[in-house]
C-alpha cells in the first residue's frame, strides 16, 4: 500500500511518474499532489504509470477528476506506460475513449 509520486516541471509540461499501488489508501496522497497542477491555464500534464502495479476504482476517480480539472482550464492530460491490466481497466470503463493514452511520449518523461 505504498505509492511514490515524482513530479518534474519543465516549461512545456509537467511530468508525473507514479509507482506503487493506487487505491483507497493512496489516492488521497495522489490527489493532493497532482490536483494543484490542474489550476494552471493550458497545463500540459504527462503521467507515467509504468511503475503502477495496481489501481482500483478510487484511482480511476482521481484520473477522472484530474482530466475534468484540466479540461476546465484548457489543459491536456496524457497517460503513458500503462500495463495491459491498467489499459484494460481504462478500456472497460470507457475512459480510454476520452483520455489520451499512449505507450510512449515524444521526448521522454
Amino acid at each position: 500500500m505504498n505509492i511514490k509520486i515524482d513530479v518534474k516541471e519543465t516549461e512545456q509540461r509537467t511530468n508525473i511518474e507514479i509507482s506503487g499501488e493506487i487505491d483507497a489508501y493512496t489516492a488521497p496522497k495522489l490527489r493532493e499532489t497532482i490536483f494543484p497542477y490542474t489550476e494552471k491555464e493550458n497545463a500540459q500534464i504527462v503521467v507515467d504509470l509504468s511503475g503502477v502495479s495496481y489501481m482500483d476504482s478510487t484511482g480511476l476517480g482521481v484520473f477522472v477528476g484530474l482530466f475534468k480539472g484540466l479540461n476546465a482550464n484548457d489543459g491536456n492530460l496524457q497517460l503513458i506506460g500503462l500495463s495491459e491490466r491498467l489499459r484494460r481497466l481504462f478500456d472497460i470503463t470507457g475512459l480510454a475513449d476520452i483520455m489520451n493514452i499512449n505507450s510512449e511520449v515524444e521526448g521522454g518523461v
